[in-house]
């Protein structure tokens, strides 16, 4: 489903947070152009690994681009990036707070010649504030809002959260900001500047943490793969690995019981309801471990899946590409790419009436399409060459 076609979407985003919203807008039909500075995209050299010499990273989050090398510190660069907002119906920039408005394609200055725009800015720690001007990046940001201090063992030190879901959910947000502004639009015939950061993402993937301790007043800590309001919900040993088990009500912490041969404990007061057993946590999970520790991961899945008590097994990646249901579910498709055999990418999250939006074109290669770009706004091909060698 192309429910974007026909809008055009001017990209001068690099990393991930940005390229990622505008990927979501390519893989919805948009029609996304990618501005790349002569060295190209920092992302493009973020390796090893690289997959015939291209990086996952940049690969992960840009397909269904054009892409376009300017220098947008030359006069030229810059008369191009105009005439594609021209012809744009939304504009994204990612840059850090007084380096747009250096190139002269701030929001005020966009708006003047483009009111109907719809103007996207990501920033890492927000538009105002004391901190406006810091680079943010996903590490920084979960290390700033306590991501950290809650991620890994209560033994260990703080850790990074394995996947970059700060500036994943940057990148979803404000595809979706960027999607209200078109609608509205559509009601209006006005633009409107959709302002998304890092920092407010990443408050919002601890919410319940925060808003417990405004409740509370006790700062919450790391919990390994528990969850601090509910118990059990963790990973339980197995003979040969570990399993994660989720019990959220006391319906399935009554069947986990039964299934273990555990019935005893639904008359002890100490875990008659999750907040007795949130308080006696260590208890509960040390006299299920005991019943869990005797089987295998399989053989436990089975009985629990067979008395309907959640659980998955924790797994690695090398599982997780390969796996049934992921295959089933389209998720990870095998795809033509002229210089990858074997390419394969995650697939756009959603399906419309059954059907997933497809990858009709690769990540680019830098500037693959500069001359093809330009043609199309009406530059000659004498302009297009002086253009593309830098004058």
């Amino acid at each position: 489903m192309n429910v974007l076609q026909g809008i055009r979407v001017i990209d001068v985003t690099q990393n991930i947070a940005g390229p990622h919203s505008t990927q979501t807008l390519g893989d919805l039909g948009a029609d996304v152009i990618k501005i790349e500075p002569p060295g190209g995209d920092p992302t493009r050299s973020w390796g090893p690994p690289f997959w015939e010499g291209e990086p996952p990273l940049f690969l992960s989050y840009n397909r269904n681009k054009r892409s376009v090398v300017l220098d947008l510190k030359s006069e030229g660069g810059r008369d191009v990036l105009w005439r594609l907002i021209d012809s744009a119906d939304v504009f994204v920039q990612a840059y850090r707070a007084g380096v747009i408005e250096k190139l002269g394609f701030a929001y005020e200055q966009v708006r003047e010649r483009r009111p109907d725009i719809i103007y996207a800015s990501v920033t890492g720690y927000g538009s105002r504030g004391p901190l406006k001007e810091r680079p943010g990046y996903d590490p920084l940001i979960q290390a700033y809002t306590g991501v950290m201090s809650l991620t890994g063992h209560p033994d260990g030190p703080p850790a990074r959260v394995g996947g970059s879901v700060v500036d994943v959910g940057t990148g979803i947000l404000t595809a979706l900001g960027i999607l209200a502004g078109l609608r509205e639009r559509d009601k209006t015939g006005k633009g409107t500047h959709v302002e998304a950061s890092l920092l407010a993402t990443s408050l919002g993937w601890v919410s319940y943490h925060i808003q417990g301790y405004l409740a509370s007043g006790e700062v919450p800590g790391r919990m390994g793969t528990g969850l601090a309001s509910i118990a059990p919900y963790e990973a339980f040993r197995t003979e040969d690995g570990e399993l994660m088990i989720s019990a959220g009500n006391d319906g399935i912490f009554s069947r986990l019981c039964q299934s273990l041969g555990l019935a005893e404990l639904l008359d002890d007061e100490r875990f008659r309801d999750n907040p007795t057993r949130v308080a006696n946590r260590d208890a509960v999970h040390a006299l299920i471990e005991v019943k869990t520790a005797r089987m295998s991961t399989e053989e436990l899945r089975a009985l629990l899946d067979e008395h309907r008590v959640p659980c998955a097994p924790i797994r690695d990646v090398s599982e997780v590409v390969d796996d049934e249901q992921v295959r089933a579910n389209e998720l990870l498709e095998p795809v033509e790419h002229p210089r990858i055999p074997g390419y394969r990418d995650v697939a756009f999250p959603l399906q419309f009436d059954g059907v997933r939006p497809g990858t009709r074109s690769v990540p680019p290669m830098a500037g693959e399409h500069t001359a093809e770009v330009l043609a199309e706004l009406g530059y000659s091909e004498q302009e297009v060459a002086s253009i593309t060698a830098g004058d």
